[in-house]
């Protein structure tokens, strides 16, 4: 039985490589790219990515580029594994915000973790990983298409019960 969700090295896979989009910038992903964006306790997750990957001494979530066989939430899972080494038994997805391009997209899955604090096993893209309270999450260098796509994503993350984000169930 193959362990998707339990690989921790970078494998290359059939979505790996750049892509020249309409909107004239070059993206990696050639199906597109996903991305897991964790809510526990109130605080988001963000990954401090490492200075060699593209956009790279940036704030944002784990994510990557989708193989041709996956959805957004498939990759999203993958690639959190793969980055931040996330256990995912323990989280509920509540929604997504898709960037579309045309020809190229980038899905963010929105989930909230349910379970105990857990540890995580960053691979060689991550420099560091840490929770932020959601109204500090501007207060650090993002990434910058996560940067452009968080106001819609936090103005959405408001909408869910304050009992889901909070874990005050």
């Amino acid at each position: 039985m193959e362990k998707l969700c339990k690989t921790r090295d970078v494998a290359e896979r059939d979505g790996d490589g750049w892509v020249d989009c309409q909107c004239g910038s070059k993206h990696w992903g050639r199906f597109g790219a996903a991305g897991l964006l964790l809510i526990q306790n109130g605080r988001v997750l963000l990954q401090h990515r490492a200075p060699w990957v593209h956009n790279g001494d940036t704030w944002g979530i784990p994510g990557g580029a989708r193989d041709s066989h996956e959805d957004g939430f498939s990759a999203a899972l993958r690639e959190a594994s793969e980055e931040i080494g996330i256990a995912t038994e323990s989280i509920s997805a509540h929604f997504s915000h898709l960037e579309d391009h045309g020809d190229w997209s980038y899905e963010t899955i929105v989930v909230i973790h349910r379970g105990a604090d857990f540890e995580f096993e960053p691979n060689q893209e991550t420099q560091d990983i840490r929770w932020f309270p959601i109204d500090e999450i501007e207060s650090v260098e993002l990434h910058p298409s996560f940067a452009r796509s968080w106001p819609e994503i936090s103005a959405r993350i408001l909408e869910i019960s304050d009992e889901d984000v909070s874990g005050n169930l």
